[in-house]
């Protein structure tokens, strides 16, 4: 059941995993790393970094990226897609957006929301969405991923939040589904994950435009637990003889390994 932490500063966790933190007092402030690596393909969105964008997230959360964006992008247009409705009611309740923040929240599962939604209207993408600690089947396959593209504008950026861990049997596939629809690819993750050192987030960005992977790397390197980011022939190498998925052999990200997401 969700729970939020009053004494740690807005913590919201889920069946005891970390899922949201948020700050109402300073909306741009970004507890967890993956978070902050969502923000940095946001903020790489559009020439104008303060240009208001129209940005579509699936998985809602404690809607942490979209208050990020509400602050950092005034006047964008954010539709919030999230399945869990008493999670929506509790951070209706004890989180409520800002008025005039220009954030829609939905109460639907992402899969039908994103078949319904208008081709060619979104610049970003955000998928967050995650069925306890793991990524649903049915948001990893080409079929999912040609809708993703459909629903982008020319140019615009599709970022999902991944989770897995050596030999990345689930992240590679994931790799190869997005490049047989996308373009450009890249992956932003921590080294120590890449090295399969440990189980961690990983970040995956695709365009049919120009993704800015400097002005990524320049970021994720800054961080606090600082990122590479990996595109070109490097991710070539990395993904592999994975091939892609479709929906009838779609699997689930795998399960953490027991302590991989729990708060200290």
């Amino acid at each position: 059941m969700p729970d939020i932490d009053r004494e740690r500063a807005w913590l919201l966790t889920v069946d005891g995993a970390p899922q949201s933190y948020v700050d109402l007092d300073e909306p741009t402030y970004l507890e967890f790393e993956y978070a902050r690596r969502l923000a940095h393909v946001l903020d790489s969105a559009a020439d104008d970094g303060a240009a208001p964008l129209s940005v579509l997230h699936l998985g809602g959360g404690a809607l942490t990226l979209p208050r990020y964006v509400a602050a950092t992008r005034p006047g964008s247009r954010q539709d919030v897609v999230e399945a869990d409705l008493p999670l929506l009611d509790l951070v209706a309740e004890h989180l409520p957006l800002p008025e005039g923040s220009g954030v829609a929240v939905h109460g639907a599962d992402a899969r039908d929301w994103l078949a319904k939604a208008p081709s060619a209207s979104v610049d970003v993408l955000v998928a967050d969405v995650f069925g306890g600690s793991r990524v649903p089947a049915h948001l990893t396959s080409l079929e999912y991923a040609r809708e993703a593209r459909r629903v982008l504008r020319p140019g615009g950026i599709y970022a999902a939040n991944l989770a897995d861990g050596s030999p990345f049997a689930f992240l590679r596939s994931q790799l190869a589904t997005f490049a047989a629809v996308f373009t450009g690819l890249a992956l932003i993750a921590e080294p120590a994950v890449l090295r399969g050192r440990r189980f961690g987030n990983a970040v995956l960005v695709a365009s049919d435009g120009d993704i800015d992977t400097a002005f990524l790397a320049r970021r994720a390197a800054a961080d606090a637990f600082p990122a590479r980011v990996e595109y070109g022939e490097s991710l070539a190498r990395f993904t592999g003889d994975a091939r892609p998925v479709g929906d009838a052999d779609a699997v689930p990200s795998p399960v953490p390994p027991d302590g991989a997401f729990s708060v200290g």
